[in-house]
């Protein structure tokens, strides 16, 4: 069963993603995120990384609905969503597979690493507004090298969908989690 910690981290994103503000999320909402993912200047002018990413959200939309929406309502609730969570951790794979896509569309300028600002791009992409980071980009920079490569955001990326250790870096790879200090 997902942990308080876990519901606080995502209750932001389920918001973010709930387009019409019902408190449900429905395969209109991951229509809407891909749009919104669709104006990063990389997936703009990179068709293979569009489909990619298209492919990326939609398919989220899909293993919810297939998994969760045991009433198939077509409708996802928070509880339905960690729900989900709670089955994460058995698909390390899957959720290592949408990281490269996420990175491939965050690296703006394509040199195979994140910078603070494109990590910001990140979070403001993911929450549909610009967002306060505090020292987020930091913490998740666990070497002090100024950026993330391919490997570290994928260990971070699979922290965030599958721990509950408030103490992990990559449960903070969104932005901070409300009534939580990442330090």
């Amino acid at each position: 069963m997902a942990s308080e910690f876990q519901r606080s981290k995502l209750q932001d994103m389920f918001d973010a993603f709930d387009v019409n503000g019902d408190g449900y999320l429905e395969e209109e909402d991951f229509e809407a995120l891909a749009t919104r993912w669709g104006r990063l200047p990389r997936v703009r002018t990179d068709a293979e990384l569009a489909t990619r990413v298209e492919s990326v959200l939609l398919g989220w939309w899909q293993q919810l609905a297939e998994t969760v929406d045991s009433d198939h309502d077509g409708r996802i609730d928070m509880d339905d969503l960690l729900a989900m969570v709670d089955r994460l951790p058995s698909m390390r794979g899957a959720v290592a597979a949408t990281a490269d896509t996420v990175f491939d569309a965050v690296d703006e300028n394509g040199d195979g690493r994140i910078s603070r600002s494109e990590h910001q791009q990140l979070i403001d992409l993911w929450h549909g507004r610009e967002t306060t980071t505090e020292d987020v980009f930091d913490r998740l920079d666990q070497d002090a090298d100024g950026h993330l490569g391919r490997s570290e955001f994928a260990a971070l990326w699979i922290q965030f969908w599958t721990s509950d250790d408030p103490a992990e870096p990559g449960n903070y790879m969104c932005g901070p989690v409300a009534g939580r200090s990442p330090r």
